[in-house]
């Protein structure tokens, strides 16, 4: 693969086609320049070919789901004396009560993955599942938290991983986008692509709740017939590239016509795709659609795997309510029960079309909570008791696309606050969400403003302790 380092035009290129590009260097070049979304080979052997990131919008309570803690349990409801640095210290830490778990997390399958009894779906495919215990950020406020995880920048608005995956390894089907987000939030960077090229941008989905309503915007043109609209669309590229050949380098309008030329494809592949009443009912029902509880996520899962399998290099559903600040024990139930079924339903029909080993599944939130209520008097009712927010320490999971299933990678102090092994920061997660791509993190680079930019900055390590 050779990725651009710099907006080069076909012009440009062409200019320079003497100054030392071998051949297959200048084809690999001129490839990127005239189709960013062009596939283009991986700089290692990949174990995986696409990935499914599951982002549980909110922060899941990693205690209450995968990793309890005896200690907590123990000192349920009794003022504990949390770990805190001096810098998180404030004058309602002396009010903290342990917060123990209520609903039991065991060990699954023959692997002993631990996993809560609110999650009996997940539990049934634990054996599939690598558990990190020990993931750590470095905020904890949700805006900056989320922009870590999705662009690995806490506040600048850097490119995303689905647009530096996109960049590196282009799409597999040249009328899809190469990265689409299911249900997105309001903070367009967390699928944008910054100074990377527009074309590997995230295309925004949200599946309506009535079908005849659009689930991309401005996909269809019910003004005009497909024969009117192509004439119109070719002239209009046929003038942008007369106007291309006449001015300098302008890589702004080769992302334009690029989309444009994208974006008239997917008027004939995408309205089938996200059409889901062609899949069986028995996949239907694996995913909970039709069910109160699971039918909008089960939709929003199954359409990624839709989208996977047509060829999108990455998919991002997001699954949000998973704040828990207050109320936690009646809350949090509700959260799995909309989100369980349809997880656990991926990871199953992805394996049974045997897609699961080159589609790396992802499953996290931008942090975790805390294993001790929050600021609230000790004689409010148990009840109404929720945890805070939690960088420092949280679990997620991944499975196929070359990770060990069945795994437990990491653990955290007897609080359950401080990693003390296995500790994997997001640098390191993203890093190794690449390297499974066949992308060498340090490697992917894009030069902007003088120095080269990646995903993971000047960090990042690839955890080799969970690739299979």
């Amino acid at each position: 693969m050779i990725p651009p380092s710099a907006p080069f035009s076909r012009r440009h290129l062409l200019q320079h086609a003497g100054a030392g590009f071998g051949a297959m260097a200048l084809q690999g070049l001129l490839q990127a320049a005239s189709n960013p979304l062009a596939p283009r080979r991986a700089h290692l052997r990949p174990r995986a070919k696409r990935v499914i990131f599951l982002y549980m919008s909110g922060g899941p309570s990693q205690m209450d789901l995968f990793d309890p803690k005896p200690l907590i349990q123990r000192r349920h409801g009794q003022s504990i004396q949390a770990p805190l640095p001096d810098r998180d210290k404030h004058e309602s830490t002396e009010r903290m009560l342990a917060l123990g778990t209520e609903i039991p997390v065991r060990p699954r399958g023959q692997s002993g993955v631990t996993i809560s009894d609110l999650l009996p779906h997940t539990a049934a495919i634990a054996d599939e599942i690598c558990l990190l215990r020990a993931v750590h950020a470095d905020n904890n406020q949700h805006g900056p938290a989320a922009l870590q995880f999705h662009t690995g920048a806490l506040t600048e608005a850097r490119p995303s991983l689905g647009s530096w995956i996109s960049y590196g390894l282009g799409t597999e089907n040249e009328s899809l986008p190469g990265f689409l987000t299911i249900h997105p939030g309001i903070d367009t960077r967390l699928y944008g692509s910054s100074f990377l090229p527009a074309a590997h941008q995230g295309t925004p989905v949200v599946l309506p709740a009535k079908a005849s309503d659009p689930a991309i915007d401005f996909l269809t043109d019910n003004q005009s017939d497909v024969g009117s609209q192509r004439r119109r669309f070719e002239f209009i590229q046929r003038m942008n590239r007369r106007l291309l050949e006449r001015e300098p380098a302008d890589p702004r309008l080769e992302g334009m016509i690029h989309s444009m030329e994208t974006a008239f494809r997917m008027q004939s592949a995408a309205p089938q795709l996200v059409d889901l009443s062609n899949e069986s009912p028995a996949t239907q029902r694996l995913y909970g659609i039709g069910e109160p509880n699971t039918d909008r996520n089960g939709r929003a899962l199954l359409l990624a795997r839709r989208l996977s399998e047509a060829g999108v290099r990455f998919v991002q559903v997001t699954l949000d309510g998973w704040d828990h600040h207050g109320g936690i024990r009646a809350a949090l139930p509700k959260s799995c029960a909309a989100s369980d079924k349809p997880c656990a339903g991926l990871i199953r029909d992805l394996k049974s079309r045997g897609l699961l080993e080159d589609t790396l599944v992802v499953w996290s939130g931008e942090f975790g909570r805390t294993p001790w209520s929050q600021d609230l008097s000790r004689t409010a009712p148990i009840e109404k008791h929720g945890r805070e927010h939690q960088p420092d320490s949280f679990c997620s999971w991944m499975a196929g696309g070359g990770v060990r299933g069945g795994l437990m990678h990491g653990q955290t102090d007897e609080f359950g606050y401080r990693p003390v092994e296995g500790r994997v920061h997001l640098h390191d997660l993203h890093a190794t969400i690449l390297h499974l791509l066949g992308l060498d993190h340090e490697r992917l680079t894009w030069r902007q403003l003088g120095r080269d930019y990646r995903l993971t900055d000047v960090y990042g390590e690839v955890v080799r302790e969970i690739l299979a």
